[in-house]
């Protein structure tokens, strides 16, 4: 059984900056492609920033490209979201999650879920 905790979150003004934690107990972590998600309030899940199971492959969402940076360190069983130049509509809880199907966009193939950070930028 995999375990994720994020960490990390917290208010910032807006165009500041943040980074967000995930660590993982498994044993398996370099084996998981990781992904990171943010929900607001009312609305549905989104994807944000997924990486590959060595970290030499990422992904992220045009809402958040050239801001955000995901990475990883398999020997902290840790994987990161390094977030700059924050704006209000980046306020959400952000999740981070494993997936045994490689990067994906996807949050319905991702099979481990964190409990949330919430991460607050105000105007």
């Amino acid at each position: 059984q995999v375990q994720l905790v994020e960490s990390g979150g917290g208010l910032v003004q807006a165009g500041g900056s943040l980074r967000l934690s995930c660590a993982s107990s498994g044993r398996t972590f370099s084996s998981y492609a990781m992904g990171w998600f943010r929900q607001a309030p009312e609305k549905e899940r989104e994807f944000v920033a997924t990486i590959n199971w060595s970290g030499d492959s990422t992904r992220t969402a045009d809402s958040v490209k050239g801001r955000f940076t995901v990475s990883r360190d398999n020997a902290k069983n840790t994987v990161y979201l390094q977030m700059n130049s924050l704006k209000p509509e980046d306020t959400a809880v952000y999740y981070c999650a494993g997936s045994d199907y490689g990067m994906s966009n996807s949050p319905v193939t991702y099979r481990y879920w964190g409990q949330g950070t919430q991460v607050t930028v105000s105007s």
